[in-house]
């Protein structure tokens, strides 16, 4: 054999072997999905998502497959890789609220079996987007805020995310990087008010601080937080008062979660490894399951119109880790 030809030869073969292998259906497919939610990428860029797309969509299948309470789908981070989603997505300064301490105090029940406070009156906001920051603990914080406020006045606000962003790092918060419900609304209760989202718009990036004291729409006169672990106190709070804040661990499979009740054997429950927060805003239960009924921060897209369900009562990746609500000033 001529000894020029081999390593040719062994460059073509290397070439088809490491071709992706998909087919014209696995592209349509990968291109609706584009269409569907607005992507478009540079040429070498679309063959790389491809492939992290079809990846994502066995893993979806795969899972799907399984004997689970809750089932995966497409959504907008189907593109994505874990590691990519984590950064852009999630809280990655770690968040450790375990030198919190409680201050709720429970009542010894009962409680209704489930609790919704979306039904209950004009008491939730609509679900919102974070894009691609990890400010999912502003959301958390304004959307608690909003709850407690309109169930004491009767007006449901929009309240500014953007205000947390930008302004509550005093309070060991870090803007886009993450920060936590609790200190959160200890800078609102020092600061004397958040403004608006109307007044202080959402920009999904961190920028300098515009608070002006004269336009704060909604105050907090306390914070309360729910003890350490002590998930029956958050059942309490949801059920007697209003939403409450909290933070848990978010893993991979959890980004492609479409409906059903959340449970994973590979998150962690301790408090130093919660990496999202978002807001419980009832309860319920299915087929003998509790589960939370939980509003999330990355649109309506995602999940059951912006919401999930997740395991109750064995502080599912954390759940019960720090959560914490306010008391409104009015």
């Amino acid at each position: 054999m001529n000894m020029l030809f081999v390593p040719v030869l062994f460059a073509v073969l290397y070439q088809v072997h490491t071709l992706p292998l998909h087919t014209e259906e696995d592209e349509y497919l990968f291109k609706s999905w584009m269409s569907q939610y607005d992507k478009n990428y540079e040429i070498n860029e679309y063959y790389q998502r491809l492939q992290i797309f079809l990846d994502n969509k066995k893993k979806i299948e795969r899972h799907n497959a399984g004997n689970h309470k809750f089932s995966m789908g497409l959504n907008q981070f189907s593109d994505m890789t874990f590691a990519e989603f984590k950064k852009s997505y999630l809280l990655t300064e770690p968040q450790n609220c375990s030198a919190t301490r409680g201050n709720h105090l429970s009542s010894n029940g009962p409680y209704p079996d489930m609790i919704d406070w979306r039904t209950k009156g004009n008491y939730v906001t609509n679900v919102k987007n974070q894009g691609a920051c990890g400010s999912c603990w502003t959301f958390s914080t304004t959307g608690c805020l909003e709850s407690v406020t309109a169930i004491a006045t009767g007006k449901l606000l929009q309240l500014a995310e953007q205000q947390l962003v930008d302004c509550a790092g005093a309070f060991d918060n870090h803007g886009c990087n993450g920060g936590l419900p609790s200190h959160a609304f200890e800078y609102i209760m020092y600061n004397k008010g958040l403004m608006t989202e109307l007044d202080y718009p959402y920009k999904a990036k961190e920028g300098e601080c515009r608070f002006k004291p004269d336009l704060a729409a909604a105050f907090v006169k306390d914070v309360v937080n729910i003890t350490k672990y002590d998930e029956m106190g958050m059942v309490d709070a949801v059920a007697r008062l209003n939403p409450v804040s909290l933070a848990y661990e978010v893993t991979s499979d959890f980004m492609h979660y479409k409906d059903g009740i959340y449970t994973s054997t590979v998150c962690h429950n301790t408090t130093d490894m919660v990496n999202h927060a978002v807001l419980a805003v009832g309860y319920a239960e299915q087929n003998g399951t509790p589960y939370w009924i939980v509003k999330n921060s990355w649109g309506t897209y995602w999940g059951i119109n912006g919401y999930f369900y997740i395991e109750r009562g064995k502080n599912m990746c954390g759940l019960a880790a720090c959560s914490s609500y306010p008391l409104p000033l009015v």
